[in-house]
């Protein structure tokens, strides 16, 4: 009988935030799950690190230095990275709008990671959108 033997690989996620207190929050979230190769503070890095790391998924803020997530977002070469989640503190709904053209499939709260995330992200690696609650009641 032959026996197949199957290495299960989880997806990989680079973290863009500005505040490096929220990175071990997020690695919390999600390191049951995924696979954190890399967190980044600014948006030329989040560029720098798609492109080294070449991430299943970015988890990005949008207020961050040297460009902001959503322009980040705009700039990232296709096809390096499969889904885009904003996490931010922003419940804007004209931000969400511009998340999403940017490429954006998930935008969470920060107020709301911890039950949000995760999830998001399973979203927007099936290619769906996942808009936090809290946020999606108001646009």
């Amino acid at each position: 009988m032959l026996v197949r033997s199957y290495l299960l690989t989880a997806y990989r996620v680079v973290i863009a935030d500005d505040h490096a207190g929220i990175h071990p929050l997020i690695r919390r979230i999600l390191e049951p799950e995924f696979d954190i190769v890399d967190a980044v503070f600014d948006g030329q890095a989040l560029l720098d690190s798609a492109r080294a790391h070449e991430p299943d998924v970015l988890v990005v803020d949008i207020s961050m230095p040297v460009m902001n997530g959503i322009e980040a977002i705009r700039r990232l070469e296709a096809p390096r990275t499969r889904a885009v989640v904003v996490l931010t503190t922003h419940a804007d709904p004209s931000l969400l709008e511009q998340a999403v053209k940017a490429g954006a499939l998930g935008y969470v709260l920060k107020a709301s990671a911890v039950t949000d995330l995760a999830p998001a992200i399973r979203a927007a690696l099936r290619g769906e959108r996942f808009t936090s609650p809290a946020i999606a009641s108001t646009s």
